[in-house]
């Protein structure tokens, strides 16, 4: 890990500026990127879809030496990949259903992010099970064999115990120290599991997308894939209406719930994830996660997140979705009395639903290998890499821990279908842009809150504030997002819009209410970096 500088890495900066010129590129068929050194306008791999999968698919071909153009209709994650719970999973429920291979997938992968990937990203989380009376001495005896288990899971994958703490049981008085909201009525004790969790999941696929970047990909958001060939793909400019096409010998399909809308013969069946945004002092002091279980369900729970910046996330549910998939699901009001009626069976306090400030949906991309009368709960996580009659790969299934696995497996699939002159795999031990070894980290003199949100490049977001004390403050009360990051966002990472700034660079959007209050401060961010171009 070498970038800690406190700068950004060279060559990772996204703005609208780099955009404009590298689409003029494309359509005139020039060609630079790829360390081959060839100019016959033809690159190596087309990537469809900027979540995590296609931004990390982006990374490990352009980190295999292969010149690669990446884009997405919309923005950096703005499907699914920022509607998770923010965790980074060890695999323990794939473990309880059978599935081992993913089970341990996932706790490899989970590894890699936190030890050596993404350490300014993700941490360790603790959990606790309250051991209240709906929950019987049966159902906890399985609960602690489960993480137990999971621990097992840590060992195989060869991740260090300073990074994830061994599970442990916990007295009555214990659990209610780490979450004084629970019930104290028939409360027995509790049961102290750790995760992963990220400081944020749009940051880290906008992390893979500028890392990849560095590595000379084309990043191109607001360009919509119309049709994918053998030999590329129509593309529009969704800011121009122009098209062209963008001629490649290889096309990974990583568009997730909407991958069957551009390659024939996929079958998905999406499942919608709801989580509620609550207010932390509607909480109590929570100085750990939770696991409320779901009465009448053996190996469900409802998480609930503390996430530092004043909000709560509780979620989530599993329900199919059927018909056309949005673009931005909307949240029925059946999932929200679901989840405050589970929060409501553990807590002493009450919550109403005006105390549900914001609310959000993704859709899972479960590939479809059950019959009609199956639930999406019952549809294996495992991913799977499908290559057309035309050669187009098409990657679906599987969840955020896992994106680099599936994006290796991805491009594997590619480089043999067409036979690229590629390197192998580097992504494993590749660190993300911000990362650095935990003592730089640190030891960085600026707000921890940035370094777990920038890493290295902390400093370098601070300085803006420095320099111009107007950035230094909040802009939103309550919520600790400065104006600083959101220069940062349009000037490093790639925002065109409000949107982009308030609802997946810096999440202030997740409630209605902040995301009014911030938008005059977006524009000014957006207006500012386009009078120093």
């Amino acid at each position: 890990m070498k970038h800690t500088s406190g700068t950004a890495l060279p060559g990772s900066s996204l703005d609208a500026a780099r955009r404009r010129r590298e689409l003029e590129r494309l359509a005139d068929g020039t060609d630079a990127a790829g360390a081959s050194g060839r100019s016959d306008g033809v690159v190596d791999v087309l990537v469809v879809g900027l979540g995590a999968t296609g931004a990390g698919a982006a990374l490990d071909a352009a980190a295999r030496g292969l010149r690669v153009v990446a884009v997405d209709a919309h923005d950096l994650a703005f499907g699914t990949s920022r509607w998770s719970s923010k965790l980074i999973h060890g695999g323990l429920r794939y473990l309880a259903s059978g599935q081992l291979d993913v089970a341990h997938e996932s706790a490899v992968e989970r590894g890699v992010l936190m030890e050596r990937t993404a350490p300014h990203l993700v941490r360790a989380q603790p959990f606790v099970l309250p051991l209240t009376p709906l929950v019987s001495r049966g159902q906890a005896a399985l609960a602690q064999a489960g993480f137990l288990a999971g621990d097992l899971l840590r060992v195989g994958a060869r991740t260090s115990r300073r990074t994830l703490p061994r599970p442990r049981t916990l007295s009555a008085v214990e659990t209610r120290h780490l979450a004084p909201a629970l019930r104290p009525t028939g409360l027995r004790g509790g049961l102290l599991s750790w995760d992963g969790r990220l400081s944020d999941d749009a940051r880290l696929v906008t992390a893979i997308a500028r890392t990849a970047a560095a590595h000379g990909a084309r990043i191109l958001t607001r360009v919509r894939a119309l049709e994918l060939h053998d030999d590329g793909a129509l593309v529009r400019d969704e800011t121009t209406g122009e098209t062209l096409r963008v001629r490649a010998r290889s096309v990974v399909n990583a568009t997730g719930v909407w991958a069957g809308g551009l390659v024939d013969d996929v079958r998905l069946r999406p499942s919608r994830g709801t989580h509620l945004v609550l207010r932390a002092e509607d909480l109590g002091r929570l100085s750990s996660g939770l696991h409320i279980p779901i009465p009448g369900e053996t190996n469900r729970f409802v998480l609930v997140l503390p996430q530092g910046d004043g909000r709560v996330y509780v979620g989530l549910t599993d329900e199919p979705v059927d018909g056309d998939v949005p673009d931005v699901p909307e949240v029925p009001e059946t999932d929200i009395g679901f989840l405050l009626d589970v929060l409501g069976s553990a807590l002493d306090v009450s919550l109403q639903r005006s105390d549900v400030v914001g609310a959000f949906a993704g859709l899972r991309p479960l590939l479809d290998t059950t019959d009609a009368s199956g639930r999406t709960a019952d549809i294996s996580r495992r991913h799977a890499v499908l290559t057309s009659p035309d050669g187009v790969v098409t990657v679906v299934g599987g969840k955020l821990t896992t994106y680099r696995r599936m994006a290796q497996d991805a491009v594997d699939a590619a480089v043999a279908a067409r036979g690229l002159d590629a390197g192998p795999c580097r992504t494993a031990s590749l660190p993300l842009v911000g990362a650095a070894a935990p003592r730089v980290l640190a030891g960085l003199d600026v707000p921890s809150r940035l370094v777990h949100r920038y890493g290295s490049e902390a400093p370098a977001v601070h300085a803006l504030g420095v320099r111009d004390p107007a950035l230094a403050a909040p802009v939103v009360p309550g919520h600790p997002v400065t104006g600083a990051e959101l220069v940062w966002a349009v000037r490093h990472e790639g925002a065109l819009d409000v949107s982009d700034v308030l609802d997946r660079r810096t999440r202030i959007g997740l409630v209605p209410e902040d995301r009014a209050a911030a938008e005059g401060a977006a524009r000014a961010a957006l207006a500012d970096v386009h009078q120093t171009r």
